[in-house]
């Protein structure tokens, strides 16, 4: 399914999904809901993790906030809250997994991803907060009807299917900066993991001074549906290479292949149908 097809089915399914996205936060205090996970762009560490209720679509109220340690992982208590919810992860630092350097997340960027429905009182735990699922939040907040439960969803299943991760909240990527990761670790993991390197990689041959600032301009251009550059900027407002989020990111990848940084042992032969794949889609999300 293309991007258009899933624009049109998501607006035929608007009015019910409204009604099911509105968040419920009681103030009894009488749940205690935890969403636990890490942030990933490199580890991110001692950022803010704030998590908010979706209501009706859109962003809504601060149900929770806490800070990432030095591996990225947190666990931010949302109270009693139920339904969509978003977080959001800002500042931090992480060490950009093409350069090996340490990282500020730049002040006006930040991660986030959107969980479709959480029950009242759960504790998540293993969500993995990205600038892949920050792709598919923004993808979720421009559908008709913003993000509710099915646009969350849908639009979560559609990135996770651009670059082969059957589940973009929850697969752990597999970390590069470590040796050997890449034994054992399943396709999933590994596509993830070098595509998270891959944005880091096309932030580098861009010259930008952030890798953050890549991750904002990706989530801009997957706003309306197709990877294209045209709801994109770089840094000081260059325009955005259409091939960025295609093959931009597919050569990346398979430079980064080539480098020191590339701890995890994993190959070119592993890679070959995720890049083929970015390549052929023309940026358009399945």
């Amino acid at each position: 399914m293309n991007s258009k097809h899933l624009f049109a089915l998501l607006s035929r399914t608007l009015t019910f999904a409204a009604v099911l996205s509105l968040a419920a936060c009681g103030g009894s205090g009488a749940l205690d809901g935890v969403i636990g996970g890490t942030g990933i762009k490199g580890p991110v560490n001692n950022a803010t993790v704030a998590a908010h209720a979706i209501n009706a679509g859109a962003t809504g109220q601060r149900i929770g906030t806490t800070a990432s340690n030095a591996g990225g992982n947190f666990n931010v208590s949302i109270g009693s809250c139920s339904g969509p919810v978003m977080l959001q992860m800002s500042g931090g630092t992480d060490t950009n997994e093409a350069t090996g350097t340490m990282m500020s997340m730049a002040g006006a960027d930040v991660m986030t991803a959107a969980l479709p429905n959480v029950a009242a009182g759960a504790v998540v735990t293993g969500v993995h907060m990205t600038p892949v699922t920050s792709m598919a939040q923004k993808i979720a907040q421009h559908l008709s009807g913003w993000m509710t439960e099915a646009n969350v969803a849908a639009a979560n299943a559609a990135l996770g299917a651009y670059f082969m991760v059957s589940d973009i909240l929850h697969v752990p990527p597999m970390n590069q900066l470590v040796a050997g990761t890449g034994s054992g670790a399943t396709q999933d993991s590994i596509n993830y993991g070098m595509t998270l390197a891959a944005v880091s990689r096309y932030a580098a041959s861009q010259a930008m001074n952030q890798s953050s600032a890549m991750v904002t301009a990706l989530m801009n251009d997957a706003s309306d549906g197709v990877m294209d550059g045209m709801m994109g900027s770089m840094d000081n407002s260059k325009p955005m290479p259409s091939t960025a989020g295609t093959g931009g990111l597919a050569s990346a990848m398979s430079d980064f292949l080539g480098l020191n940084m590339n701890m995890s042992g994993a190959t070119a032969a592993e890679m070959v149908a995720l890049m083929e794949q970015l390549r052929a889609l023309n940026g358009m999300l399945q």
